[in-house]
């Protein structure tokens, strides 16, 4: 058997999108990598506890795969100190690595699997308003410091950063969802689809759209346009998601438009990309404010 086939043999049963959960010591986080192979080269992406989605050095060495997520563009560096190894059982990655402090991890990776598209959109149901405008009622934080820092002022729902991520205590699958938005010169935020898939919100008025940009799928799709407002104008998402299939009109522009989501951004709740999930608010990287959130969910 030539070289080729044999690497295919062996690495057949790693090809593919696997959602991660990482356990490090007493947190656990979601993670994110593709293995892709071409011309007898195995390649790889990787998306680990936040930022972007990264190139990742791949090998098969026997029966384990070894992957090393490389570091953005940006950096002076495009090597990583992390190595992951992994095996397949049961259909399922098992595996141990460190971060870049050298700390021990494991995790477990599960298959991602896309369903086809449906033949017909959801039965819409009745809107939901989110956010009243009085309190944080319906909303809650996975760290409690977010109780802090998350408040209603004269009818918006705004943050104090540094400040945690706010998300619905609501649940949802398939939604249209609107959302009116104001933000600080230079600040940016998000709003984060089944908690794992964010749509950048930033001060880029007037710039080229970009994979990073304002509307981006973050890291994932870039906009087809750049419809962004200047920073203290009162702007508009609205989003329908169906299935892994999203639509961002944004300021009435349609700016991303029925695309597929390969897999989880960076700084998702969790990789349960099956299960419904809630709607999350990006706190952490500068002043937003929020004053409707109205979703409309599927049945």
């Amino acid at each position: 058997m030539c070289f080729f086939a044999l690497l295919a043999a062996a690495s057949d049963g790693f090809l593919g999108r696997w959602n991660l959960t990482v356990t490090a010591g007493s947190a656990q986080y979601p993670s994110w990598v593709e293995v892709t192979q071409a011309d007898g080269k195995l390649t790889g992406r990787f998306v680990g506890r936040g930022g972007s989605v990264i190139p990742a050095e791949v090998e098969i060495a026997g029966d384990e795969l070894r992957f090393s997520p490389g570091r953005p563009r940006s950096a002076k560096s495009q090597v990583s100190s992390q190595t992951y190894r992994a095996r397949l059982v049961g259909g399922k990655l098992e595996g141990e690595g460190a971060d870049n402090q050298g700390n021990p991890l494991r995790f477990t990776g599960v298959r991602s699997v896309r369903s086809p598209a449906p033949a017909r959109e959801p039965r819409w149901g009745a809107p939901v308003t989110l956010f009243n405008g009085r309190d944080l009622t319906g909303w809650t934080f996975k760290n409690p410091r977010g109780s802090e820092c998350w408040s209603v002022v004269d009818g918006t729902l705004v943050n104090k950063p540094p400040c945690s991520n706010i998300h619905s205590e609501r649940t949802f699958r398939d939604f249209k969802l609107h959302v009116e938005f104001s933000l600080d010169a230079s600040s940016n935020s998000g709003v984060y689809l089944r908690g794992r898939y964010e749509v950048q919100i930033a001060d880029h008025a007037g710039r080229e759209p970009d994979i990073h940009g304002a509307a981006s799928i973050y890291s994932r799709i870039t906009p087809a346009a750049n419809a962004a407002g200047k920073p203290g104008e009162w702007q508009t998402f609205d989003i329908t998601l169906i299935g892994y299939r999203v639509t961002v009109v944004y300021n009435g522009r349609t700016v991303i438009d029925n695309q597929e989501l390969e897999g989880i951004t960076g700084g998702a709740m969790d990789s349960d990309e099956a299960g419904p999930g809630p709607i999350m608010l990006q706190g952490d990287h500068g002043r937003v404010q929020f004053r409707k959130i109205l979703i409309t969910p599927g049945t």
